[in-house]
């Protein structure tokens, strides 16, 4: 039986985009303009066109309208409440409490998300399957280059699709067939395949720590191999086995090879890894002073960090101000979710007052980082403003803080930076570019650690946060992700795996958000939180209901939804 799935995609069609960019003289075909079904993988070429179809497939999971991976993960974790507009239908709360009675009817959530990780799938699989139809020109090292970084990007597509959703349709062909939900142990299991993959074809020189300026948002071997140990601390975790095709050791030699060949090393100052924490306007001049080690945009134009982009980055979402209403994607639309509503403090610019940091989570870590991780609104004279009533009465769970790692940002007349500077559409959106970043070279130190039971990473983290070096424990390594990955959207993933099944993420969340003081629309509240709600769905979330029908009940809901 075959149906028009609503997640497959016309890949030709967003590789025709991608090529509108393109000198006419890039590569010689038929057709200049567009790929047809004869020249879209002929040579090296076109294959690398198609392989920035992939690219932009991935990018999509987070620029377009769904919720994406960073939202979900935070608002379900322990760290942020849903937030919002206090007349606004309470969709995201359905996530921060896995409770359909929050807003009852919204039974497709994630439905925009399936589609876009299914479309980058799909894109990946195209190039992938006609691999072999491609004129490489006898060039081994950029053939095995282009299908690593497929394979990869597929990877970590499916890595994202199984940690939300569990069991999900396996497709590594490219089909429009409806298939049922595979065992997550074997979607887990063609993970580790594709990692393995990309880590032996990428070559170690294409990307890494010391070729960052041009190369900042492409997948390189050292990032296939982070996210093996990723994958399998994950794994292990949450499920309570090993997995069939990644041993322990393994996942170890995996990480001991970005460390001691990727060339990556920590930012000295925590703070320039984010834009927002290290960065003030410049007076009245459209002009930002900042010692941000990431790709920004100032009055003299585009900058990559003061020195070159950072070598603690080893993996980011590439953003550009590119996105627009009319197909085109590229920003990191995340950023306006986080901004305070109605009012803006400059330097950070209003937004929708989605995924309200949990003080209980944030006040526990009294520390320089957290004062780079959130935005404390008292202390920043945001409460004293005429115009923050227009937010308190309008913001549902207001407690003061706001995420800062990726506020949006204005100027001191409120003026957006977008706006200043004349860049893209200039809406607040999706016009913003700050990079959306997937591994740091801290996660690698950290799950060094917990791999070996060993407190060398777990120090150098520790030293670069001013903090006494400790000896190794569960304790300790644990506490230190919770303060230095804080709100990248890597904490739920950590509370899921740190029992199995999802009981202690639904004990630790149901401490940490039960009987919180809140403000709704400015009248004091407090929060609760039933762990019943997180064990009963085992942690994971709700399979879209119109892709359930689409596919004729081939799929099946996820257990508690």
């Amino acid at each position: 039986m075959k149906k028009n799935l609503s997640y497959i995609p016309a890949v030709l069609a967003a590789m025709t985009l991608a090529l509108a960019s393109c000198s006419d003289d890039f590569f010689e075909t038929s057709s200049k303009t567009t790929l047809n079904g004869e020249t879209a993988y002929s040579n090296a070429a076109t294959a690398e066109m198609a392989l920035v179809g992939c690219y932009d497939g991935w990018r999509r999971t987070l620029g377009d309208e769904g919720i994406g991976m960073y939202l979900t993960s935070e608002i379900a974790s322990d760290e942020c409440f849903a937030g919002g507009g206090v007349g606004d239908a309470r969709n995201y709360s359905i996530i921060d409490r896995f409770d359909m009675g929050a807003a009852a009817g919204y039974y497709n959530l994630w439905q925009t998300d399936w589609k876009n990780y299914y479309a980058a799938i799909f894109r990946c699989n195209e190039l992938i399957a006609n691999d072999s139809q491609i004129d490489w020109a006898g060039d081994e090292v950029n053939h095995a280059r282009i299908m690593g970084e497929a394979f990869g990007l597929r990877a970590l597509l499916y890595f994202d699709l199984v940690r939300l959703f569990g069991a999900v349709p396996l497709v590594t062909v490219p089909t429009e067939d409806n298939l049922p939900r595979t065992d997550a142990k074997e979607v887990f299991a063609q993970i580790f395949e594709d990692l393995k993959f990309a880590a032996a074809n990428i070559p170690a020189s294409s990307y890494n720590g010391g070729n960052l300026d041009a190369t900042d948002g492409r997948f390189s071997k050292y990032a296939a191999e982070a996210l093996i140990a990723r994958a399998y601390l994950f794994y292990t975790g949450y499920y309570g086995e090993e997995p069939t095709t990644c041993t322990k050791q393994e996942a170890i030699d995996a990480v001991n090879d970005v460390i001691d060949n990727g060339g990556y090393a920590l930012e000295e100052n925590f703070a320039d890894l984010w834009m927002p924490a290290c960065t003030q306007p410049n007076g009245s001049e459209y002009e930002w002073i900042t010692t941000y080690a990431g790709k920004y945009y100032n009055a003299d134009g585009w900058h990559g960090g003061q020195n070159g982009i950072s070598k603690e980055f080893i993996l980011n979402i590439n953003c550009n101000t590119t996105q627009d209403y009319n197909g085109r994607s590229g920003g990191n639309v995340v950023q306006v979710f986080l901004g305070a509503r109605n009012s803006a403090c400059p330097p950070f610019a209003t937004g929708w007052g989605i995924c309200v940091p949990n003080p209980r989570f944030v006040e526990q870590f009294s520390n320089p980082r957290m004062q780079h991780s959130v935005v404390n609104y008292l202390n920043i004279g945001f409460e004293a403003q005429s115009n923050f009533s227009n937010c308190l009465n309008d913001t549902y769970e207001y407690t003061g803080y706001g995420i800062k790692k990726y506020a949006p940002l204005c100027f001191e007349d409120g003026t957006r930076e977008a706006a200043a500077f004349e860049l893209g559409e200039k809406h607040m959106n999706i016009t913003y570019y700050i990079n959306m970043t997937i591994i740091r070279y801290a996660d690698v130190l950290l799950m060094h650690s917990e791999l070996t039971e060993s407190a060398k990473g777990l120090n150098l983290v520790q030293s670069r946060a001013g903090k006494s070096t400790t000896a190794y424990s569960q304790d300790a390594l644990r506490t230190e992700r919770a303060q230095e990955l804080a709100f990248e959207g890597i904490r739920y993933w950590d509370l899921l795996r740190y029992g199995k099944g999802g009981s202690y993420a639904a004990e630790q969340i149901a401490k940490m958000q039960s009987g919180v003081s809140v403000k709704n629309g400015g009248v004091e509240a407090t929060t609760s939180f039933d762990a019943a709600n997180l064990t009963s769905k085992k942690g994971l979330f709700q399979i879209p209901s119109n892709e359930i029908s689409l596919s004729g009940n081939v799929l099946v809901q996820n257990e508690g939804w």
